[in-house]
């Protein structure tokens, strides 16, 4: 195992040195070689969309259990749902860059994404129910569950081209969207047949099932998930080479002259990079529009149904955010184009924040809610983007992916907050923060948009001129925009 500051790129690039010699791939069977990579890859990827599953179910578990009695039997008063919302992300903010950093330094997120899962799967199943051991237990989840989504953006864009990102990113992250829509359902029938069962109330029995299936996914997923393809023992030698061939063709680039990055490097270089801090600020902001997620039963409550019937409910919104993710992040890849869907997802999820300020009117506000599920989508295209953007440099790429995530989660800490139940059942105020914050989300992005799109004019009248760091990388490198 290399050591910390070892010079090394971490994940697909920098290990051309290593690579066998004398391994043939003629010319003419280089596409179907490709093609077969690509498959044999998504398939074994396809695993996370469980882990994702899981990971969004054990963190919204709270919202489901919130229907039924969990308020009024960790009696909690004001704004402490709120807390126990938000005090999740508070361990995010702890360990989502040290995490991301040390997965760069280890080099084996076969092992170190499931291990993270067992931890907070285990942590599920022991939430005692008192308000201070919640919070307790909250805190802990998000600790290990922080880890998981910039190691696993990180994970993708070790593999996979900048046309191939986005698509990816929504095939794999589709689990939020099963989550959100199936979660619901799964929960429905928790709640409702295991309530006094061996003396322990609904709620808990759905802590304890939904833990239990995350321990057991993430033992099968250690055998399942790839590392980087330096050190994924599954590949042929054939395979080996172009996993790692076609990511530099494609602009992933060394990140200087050595070709070497140690993990420390990349952390300043992600530091002192002014577009990270730019796209975390966005995030946080982003963030903040889609904190109604924690409260979506809540909305959907507001409709006016019993438990069952409002977790029955939630299901749509979602199975319709997936068709738009799927087809929005498509497009997205094709068109080579990133920043105009994100927007345009954002419009339409401002329209629904709209509609549900100015009536009650239950049909209307639940083809709001599906307008607001939607919103998902534009997040996928945007993570793609961010990948795209610190394409160049693995080390870097890996911290700034975390970084952006940290500061973004300021975002989901503070979010909670807009929704106090004196608020409903409009919620009006609620839909007037997330409208101001995704104002200024969107028109953050559009300035990054148009930044990078100065680069690339930069970067086309200067391809051929050297010592110009905002330019290094390979001849023909644009940034997606």
């Amino acid at each position: 195992m290399p050591v910390l500051n070892d010079t090394q790129t971490g994940g697909a690039i920098g290990v051309v040195d290593d690579l066998p010699t004398g391994v043939p791939c003629p010319s003419h069977s280089r596409d179907n070689l490709e093609r077969k990579l690509v498959r044999k890859l998504d398939l074994r990827m396809s695993v996370i969309l469980l882990l994702y599953t899981m990971n969004m179910i054990d963190r919204s578990n709270v919202s489901n259990a919130r229907l039924q009695g969990f308020e009024k039997d960790l009696h909690l008063r004001g704004q402490q749902y709120a807390t126990v919302l938000s005090i999740l992300y508070v361990g995010f903010l702890i360990m989502q860059v040290p995490g991301n950093m040390f997965l760069h330094w280890l080099e084996r997120p076969a092992v170190f994404i499931p291990s993270c899962m067992i931890v907070w799967g285990a942590i599920s199943v022991l939430t005692d129910p008192s308000y201070t051991e919640v919070l307790v237990a909250r805190f802990f989840l998000g600790f290990f569950e922080a880890p998981f989504l910039p190691g696993v953006l990180f994970l993708i864009s070790g593999w996979y081209k900048r046309d191939e990102l986005a698509m990816r990113t929504a095939l794999l992250f589709s689990g939020f969207l099963f989550s959100s829509a199936f979660g619901s359902l799964f929960a429905s029938g928790i709640l409702h047949d295991m309530q006094g069962k061996l003396g322990q109330a609904a709620w808990r029995w759905l802590f304890y099932i939904e833990g239990g299936v995350t321990i057991l996914i993430a033992i099968c997923a250690i055998f399942i998930l790839p590392n980087f393809p330096h050190n994924t023992r599954w590949l042929t030698p054939e395979e080996r080479s172009l996993a790692i061939s076609r990511l530099l063709e494609d602009g992933y680039g060394k990140a200087d002259e050595s070709g070497k990055q140690t993990t420390i490097q990349g952390l300043w270089d992600a530091v002192f990079d002014w577009k990270v801090w730019w796209f975390s600020v966005a995030f946080m902001f982003q963030y903040i529009a889609h904190s109604f997620m924690g409260y979506f039963p809540t909305l959907c409550s507001t409709l006016g149904y019993d438990t069952t019937t409002t977790l029955l409910l939630c299901a749509p919104p979602w199975a319709f955010a997936t068709i738009v993710a799927f087809a929005l992040t498509w497009y997205s890849d094709k068109k080579q184009r990133r920043y105009k869907y994100f927007a345009a997802s954002n419009a339409l999820g401002t329209l629904a924040f709209i509609i549900s300020i100015f009536t009650m009117n239950k049909a209307a506000r639940y083809i709001s809610l599906f307008l607001m599920a939607q919103l998902i989508a534009g997040y996928l295209v945007l993570w793609g983007w961010v990948n795209n953007t610190f394409a160049r440099e693995p080390a870097k790429r890996a911290v700034a992916i975390a970084l952006i995530n940290t500061i973004g989660q300021i975002g989901n800490i503070v979010g909670p907050y807009a929704w106090p139940s004196k608020w409903g059942p409009t919620y009006r105020y609620s839909y007037a923060v997330s409208i101001a914050a995704i104002g200024v989300s969107t028109t953050m992005f559009g300035g990054m948009h148009l930044y990078l799109k100065h680069l690339n004019k930069q970067i086309e009248r200067n391809e051929n001129v050297k010592g110009i760091e905002e330019l290094r990388g390979p001849v023909g490198f644009r940034y997606l925009v």
